[in-house]
């Protein structure tokens, strides 16, 4: 089905009240949630909810929280999340970073022990709509690992996201690269298992290590593994992220195979940097606007597919997403309705 992003953004509103949250927390995580959908990733919108009411009720997920302050020094900080909704803490902690950056030329943040912090690509955009540049690894240490490692067949990492965002300019949208070192999100398996539809070839593999596109050998034993990106590049990169946001941040890599499941929990190590400490923003703009519009200036392979780079999917999606719609599979469905009545929550379409 088709429902209106309204529609979607008082659903979400209803299960995270019922859960607990205060109304700027409710408004806070729906406006996230929502934002992820509108913008084509539908992976960390809506149907992350069934999840998060599961941490919920698990006592893994604590709602209207405060993050403990580790440390902070300088341009350097590090909280602990607490498993506080990561969509509250990731922000305030690029606010944080923004707000030093602009100080000091440059912030570094660590942040541990927080749950699902959600689409990264949403505090780049922060970062950048600020006239900062940022760099975020994340990684995850909860649950069972699903991503492969190069020439391995059993799951080693999980998603590890990377975000690079560099600031716009008046006539040059916002630069944001915002990708799982794996071939495919695990969320997008997910939507794929609900809506009973295959992924795109070369994403996963069973658990013999055999190519897939059966989005059940993630849910469904034996369990398979989703494949880096890139091969050695995607796993390399995978492998960093967990060495920066779990090493060298403080919270921790995943521990083994069959970890105890604490919910989705998150670690993050951020750089945002004031660009104008490098070079003056007149020539930053300028050299900008000059690179985009030269790789956008080549001809496409197919006259109907324009050449994009990072940050067009994402706006072409809010576009079209916020006009007609998105696009709800049963499944995803029929578990929102589950989620709602757990909470003692009817979740329907109507007023």
């Amino acid at each position: 089905m088709m429902v209106p992003h309204t529609k979607l953004h008082d659903i979400a509103l209803q299960l995270l009240r019922a859960g607990g949250s205060s109304e700027d927390e409710a408004n806070t995580v729906a406006d996230h949630l929502i934002g992820a959908n509108l913008a084509g990733h539908d992976s960390h919108g809506v149907v992350m909810l069934s999840p998060y009411v599961k941490s919920l009720k698990s006592g893994n997920l604590k709602p209207n929280h405060k993050p403990a302050i580790v440390s902070e020094n300088g341009p350097f900080a590090v909280w602990d999340g607490k498993h506080c909704y990561g969509q509250i803490v990731a922000r305030q902690a690029m606010q944080w970073c923004i707000d030093t950056a602009k100080t000091q030329g440059i912030a570094i943040h660590g942040l541990r022990n927080v749950h699902h912090i959600g689409r990264v690509g949403t505090y780049g955009e922060m970062a950048a709509a600020a006239g900062l540049v940022s760099i975020s690894f994340v990684n995850g240490y909860s649950g069972k690992p699903r991503v492969a490692p190069f020439r391995g067949k059993h799951g080693r990492y999980t998603t590890n996201p990377i975000c690079i965002a560099v600031p716009g300019t008046s006539t040059t949208p916002p630069t944001i690269l915002d990708f799982a070192t794996s071939v495919i999100a695990l969320g997008k398996v997910r939507v794929a298992y609900n809506d009973k539809r295959q992924v795109v070839p070369g994403a996963l593999i069973d658990s013999e290590g055999r190519p897939t596109t059966n989005p059940g050998v993630m849910y469904e034993d034996p369990i398979g593994a989703a494949l880096p990106f890139g091969e050695h590049k995607g796993s390399g990169l995978a492998l960093i992220c967990d060495l920066l946001a779990g090493a060298v941040a403080g919270a921790g890599v995943m521990p083994g195979e069959t970890p105890p499941e604490h919910g989705i929990i998150n670690g993050w190590l951020t750089f945002v940097l004031d660009p104008t400490r490098l070079a003056t923003m007149p020539f930053v703009q300028a050299e900008i606007d000059k690179m985009v519009a030269f790789v956008k200036s080549s001809p496409p392979i197919d006259p109907t597919l324009p050449v994009l780079v990072a940050g067009d999917p994402e706006r072409i999606a809010r576009a079209k997403r916020s006009d007609e719609g998105v696009y709800i599979d049963n499944e995803t469905w029929a578990q929102l309705v589950e989620a709602g009545r757990s909470l003692g929550v009817n979740i329907d379409l109507g007023a």
